[in-house]
């Protein structure tokens, strides 16, 4: 029994190292830096003929182990003049208008205005597919007579994901919390459901960086059934990867 055990210890190694990615040099040498940058400096280069390992991701940039042991990055770019083992070019999914059109997640920050309030707020987005995503968000906003928070999920079909500019439509759900502003009475805390629908717009801007502008209705579902419908528009950055 303990050497089935120490049997089994022993190949988990070897199987982990198995499942890398193993990459062959097809030009003169490949270049591998102390970090994932160009600013940092290269200390290794790997000859044409030999292999590497790679690790794991981060960004444009990827940490590989050479034949010898010797761990540095090289950049995606460099990577896919490497071949797989069977010969083929290996592929990456680079930084670019192709990354644009097609990548699994997305984030970015927007500035603007909700019901006249000043508002700020921050997104997520997990593609089904290129044209349909699910996003979350969050908001603050800071107005005259209350302050506020919303919280929302929702879907986002995207028309034409491979142009340049690329319009949308989102709708969705969420809870608004608000703090009214007050000076004679303690004001009462409130959160409420809401749904939104809106319209928007995405412009690709470069590498992995794009401008995004919505303008939605948002429909609070108050508690005296009296629901209030707020206009919102805002403008931003995103990130995708």
């Amino acid at each position: 029994m303990l050497a089935l055990l120490a049997l089994s210890q022993a190949m988990t190694p070897a199987r982990a190292a198995r499942e890398l990615l193993q990459l062959f040099v097809t030009q003169p040498y490949l270049e591998l830096h102390t970090g994932p940058g160009r600013g940092y400096p290269v200390t290794q280069v790997v000859a044409r003929g030999e292999s590497v390992d790679v690790l794991f991701r981060r960004t444009d940039w990827f940490k590989v182990r050479t034949e010898r042991g010797v761990e540095g990055w090289a950049s995606a770019r460099e990577l896919t003049l490497t071949t797989l083992a069977d010969g083929s070019p290996f592929q990456v999914k680079m930084g670019d208008r192709a990354g644009f059109a097609s990548h699994r997640w997305e984030s970015g920050v927007f500035a603007g205005d909700y019901a006249g309030a000043t508002l700020i707020a921050a997104f997520g987005a997990l593609s089904i597919t290129d044209n349909l995503k699910i996003e979350i968000g969050v908001s603050q906003y800071t107005g005259n007579v209350s302050d506020g928070e919303l919280v929302e999920i929702g879907l986002a079909h995207v028309f034409m994901p491979e142009w340049r500019f690329s319009p949308l439509v989102d709708l969705g759900t969420g809870y608004r919390w608000v703090q009214p502003k007050a000076t004679l009475a303690t004001p009462v805390d409130r959160s409420d459901e809401v749904g939104y629908y809106g319209v928007g717009a995405r412009f690709y801007l470069t590498r992995r960086f794009f401008l995004r502008g919505d303008f939605r209705k948002y429909v609070v579902f108050t508690r005296t059934n009296e629901n209030e419908v707020n206009e919102e528009w805002r403008l931003g950055f995103g990130f995708f990867y």
